[in-house]
């Protein structure tokens, strides 16, 4: 394989190709991804087709947020494909309160958080702060993949309770989520400008052709 060098998202590694990071658990695939050793590291290969982040940084994005040691709230952390790979970028030193409503896919995060000892699983809906409010603190970044229709509204509650003034906030848009009938550019556009009445958006993408009619939104809390 080509040389592992620093991609410009940090924390992220690349072989010109394909996205990297530096597993915090060597020797251990729990979604069965590529792994390869280079240096006396390994390095997992991030998948744009099983995550929205790998997805977005695919596509361009040129600042992620997302650095070694930060505290993030995931809403939506489902099984933790891409939560796994957010613990590799902040490292022991970093915290990631992994957010989900559904039992089952709790009960998978909890068997990945016995290796991955920063990842906290919480059982709660993010539509409802209050059941989790005494269970985490401030936060640098608050990532949110959840298929609701109210997702722009949940994510900026969320960033307003949670979110620490700088840090950054990713959502994930699905627009499917929001209404089948509209074209999905025209949920983006609109979720957007909802988006840009709190806080600065400092990049866009829409993710296909890794996932259809989903787009990344970052922003940065003043």
């Amino acid at each position: 394989m080509s040389k592992l060098t620093p991609h410009k998202i940090f924390e992220l590694h690349t072989d010109g190709r394909k996205l990297y990071t530096q597993s915090l658990v060597p020797g251990k695939a729990p979604f069965e991804e590529r792994t390869v050793r280079t240096g006396g590291l390994e390095f997992r290969e991030f998948d744009p087709t099983r995550s929205k982040l790998a997805a977005a940084i695919a596509k361009g994005c040129t600042n992620a947020g997302i650095r070694k040691n930060d505290i993030i709230l995931y809403l939506g952390v489902s099984h933790g494909y891409t939560a796994s790979f957010v613990s590799d970028m902040v490292g022991k030193e970093g915290l990631i309160f992994g957010l989900d409503p559904a039992p089952r896919v709790m009960r998978d995060l909890v068997f990945l958080s016995q290796d991955r000892k920063n990842i906290v699983p919480i059982l709660a809906d993010a539509n409802h702060p209050e059941e989790y409010v005494d269970k985490i603190c401030l936060a640098d970044i608050v990532y949110q993949d959840v298929a609701q229709r109210n997702q722009a509204e949940i994510f900026i509650n969320n960033c307003k309770l949670f979110l620490k003034k700088g840090g950054y906030g990713l959502l994930a848009v699905k627009a499917r989520s929001i209404d089948a009938r509209k074209k999905s550019k025209q949920i983006f556009e609109e979720t957007r400008k909802m988006l840009e009445k709190e806080f600065t958006v400092i990049d866009f993408r829409i993710l296909e052709p890794y996932e259809m009619d989903h787009c990344m939104i970052i922003v940065k809390k003043g």
